[in-house]
């Protein structure tokens, strides 16, 4: 297998389930030392397990994204167990209640957007200062298709967050490009991962959110994880500030 991360040290947000634990297990098997973060700790202590079996080092430090303290321990951990951070993937993020925007409570679109860009936020501004003092590095974000190109009933907050992912991805490319940081948002489709299944969570809802793609079928974790292994790795290396989507066609195809 060709290394592409061997020598980096990557943070992963998220890295419990889905395409968080996927990315996990393909990091590390790509070379990667990795840090990883969940709110369940028996989950990720599972996760962390994998991927010290397949990578050359992983350790894990449980908490909410949300919080400040927790962004700046998960450097801390990069730096002093690894000696450094050169990727982050900030892939955390939540749906939260579903509901049309007149019947949203604020405390639920407080929350959504606490998780999904807040949190990206808080871990970007740590995250920089120690790529910057390992000369550069590469931040993904976690956004979607969903407001982007596509309005989804009910997901005010979800879309909304996730949109403004791809602004915080340009600032990041306009202010910390020049000193060798780059920042990019990917934008999956519907995917099989817990999350996916709890908004899609009848055969009948299934089929349909399957029909929406030109590929007929969601996506499996491991698949957005490769796009995100792309990005963060120097096969990217001249691609900052921009949206990849890697949606199975949803975002072009009405039929």
């Amino acid at each position: 297998m060709d290394k592409q991360l061997s020598g980096k040290v990557a943070l992963i947000t998220g890295a419990t389930s889905g395409i968080g634990r996927a990315a996990a297990r393909l990091f590390a098997a790509h070379g990667a030392c990795v840090v990883l973060n969940g709110r369940r700790q028996a989950e990720l202590d599972a996760v962390v397990a994998e991927a010290a079996a397949l990578g050359p080092g992983a350790a894990g430090l449980a908490g909410d994204v949300g919080d400040e303290d927790l962004a700046a321990a998960l450097v801390e951990l990069a730096e002093v167990r690894f000696g450094g951070l050169d990727i982050a993937f900030n892939n955390a993020g939540t749906t939260g209640a579903t509901a049309p925007l007149a019947q949203i409570e604020p405390a639920t679109w407080e929350q959504v957007l606490r998780t999904n860009l807040t949190g990206a936020f808080l871990g970007a501004r740590r995250q920089i200062p120690a790529m910057l003092r390992r000369g550069g590095g590469s931040i993904v974000f976690t956004s979607t298709f969903v407001g982007h190109t596509v309005g989804f009933p009910g997901m005010a907050a979800y879309a909304a967050s996730k949109a403004g992912l791809l602004a915080l991805a340009q600032v990041v490319t306009a202010e910390y490009g020049p000193r060798g940081i780059r920042a990019n948002a990917l934008l999956p489709g519907g995917t099989d991962t817990p999350m996916g299944r709890e908004t899609a969570a009848t055969p009948e809802a299934l089929a349909f959110v399957e029909g929406l793609h030109a590929l007929r079928r969601l996506a499996r974790p491991e698949e957005i994880a490769q796009a995100a292994l792309f990005l963060a790795s120097d096969a990217a290396s001249f691609v900052t500030g921009t949206a990849l989507r890697v949606d199975g066609g949803v975002s072009v195809v009405r039929t």
